[in-house]
């Protein structure tokens, strides 16, 4: 596959742009995505109040079929869109039962959405939290399974792809698997996962929560994050917005909050659409490049642009490298070094863009990097590391 780089002349491709290899934390918006935020803006000036009638009636469908297509869902109805992941945890979570303290089994390596929140109610003692060890990364889904046979849960929650270290999780199905009571709520975290890598979830879509968005392999920035929501699990969240009301017509009853059984159940309520136009008008890009648009080849592309990177890297960094393991690699690079902080500081002195968490090097790929930018940032480690 040939580098789509040409599809970026506004961000990447302009005069005096930095070399961007933080791919992981978000991507630059390829150029089609300036029309769609004008069309957003226009169908606000052009249709008034009516615009919401085009947004469900046309765009959020389309952006479900998308979703849909890329992890294989049977349903388009299942997604339901949010303006970040963090509205959607909180609303799974609010699926749990307050009667009893709920019971979470998860890692020490989740996003902060989820991390930050569950460490909030487990202060005040609203949920007991157990979390397993994601290293040693080999036994890491034997261990999860492990706890899941061990006790009773109420929620799982575990990531696809973790965020701070690039491990892929393949075992998702047999977790999945290993979960003994039909109550407890499965929730993947995929947002390191969605068009990284391929995903086919035709056969867990009946059981597990997955959330991703278009802020980052996706390339369609903010405010396009979605959930899949397997049919009768969390009926009734207790976080709700007005927008699931619109799921539940037929359905009202004076006594009780209706809720429709599809993805709307989880809706929020008034949000800015443009995230979504951006969304449907990259994957309308990609389908239009043809092979060269899939996930398969993206993956593959940036598989190969990672290898040469190593196969290149100083010494110090060849054993800061935490996943040595290509396969099990998602589309960055983390290095664990106590000189992740200079790195990255030496790295923007010479206009590449990376990301840091702590000690925490992370160097991501995507389809708008070519050979001559991957030895650029070759160069610049071997000369600063």
């Amino acid at each position: 596959m040939d580098t789509l780089k040409t599809h970026f002349s506004r961000s990447i491709r302009r005069d005096g742009a930095p070399l961007h290899f933080a791919a992981h934390s978000h991507h630059p918006w390829p150029d089609v995505t300036l029309a769609a935020q004008q069309q957003c803006w226009l169908d606000a000036a052009e249709l008034l109040d009516r615009k919401w009638e085009k947004v469900f009636g046309e765009v959020i469908p389309a952006a479900q079929r998308h979703v849909a297509r890329q992890l294989v869902l049977p349903d388009p109805a299942t997604i339901v869109f949010a303006p970040n992941t963090h509205e959607v945890v909180k609303r799974l979570l609010s699926c749990l039962d307050a009667r009893s303290t709920p019971r979470i089994l998860t890692t020490d390596s989740e996003f902060h959405s989820f991390t930050r929140q569950i460490a909030r109610l487990e202060e005040d003692g609203l949920v007991e939290v157990v979390r397993v060890p994601t290293e040693p990364f080999a036994s890491f889904a034997q261990r999860f399974i492990a706890e899941l046979h061990e006790g009773r849960f109420d929620l799982a929650f575990l990531s696809h792809v973790f965020f701070n270290s690039g491990w892929v999780v393949d075992e998702i199905a047999d977790i999945v698997a290993a979960v003994r009571h039909d109550e407890t709520l499965v929730a993947v975290d995929g947002y390191h996962a969605f068009m990284a890598l391929p995903v086919d979830l035709g056969a867990l879509a009946h059981r597990i929560f997955y959330i991703a968005g278009g802020y980052k392999y996706a390339m369609a920035g903010e405010g396009a994050c979605f959930m899949h929501c397997p049919p009768g699990y969390g009926p009734r969240p207790r976080d709700t917005g007005w927008y699931a009301e619109f799921g539940a017509l037929g359905a009202h009853r004076p006594d009780e909050t209706a809720y429709g059984a599809d993805g709307s159940r989880f809706a929020g309520s008034t949000f800015d659409p443009s995230g979504i136009y951006r969304f449907n008008a990259v994957q309308g890009w990609l389908e239009s490049v043809g092979a060269a648009g899939e996930t398969t080849a993206h993956r593959a592309y940036c598989a190969a642009s990672q290898q040469t990177l190593v196969e290149n890297l100083p010494p110090s960094l060849t054993t800061a490298l935490m996943i040595s393991e290509a396969g099990r690699r998602g589309r960055f690079l983390t290095f664990r070094t106590n000189d992740a902080q200079s790195l990255e500081q030496g790295l923007t002195a010479a206009g590449i863009i990376v990301d840091r968490r702590g000690d925490r090097l992370r160097i991501g790929f995507g389809v708008y990097q070519d050979a001559a930018d991957v030895a650029r940032l070759t160069n610049a480690l071997n000369a600063i590391a």
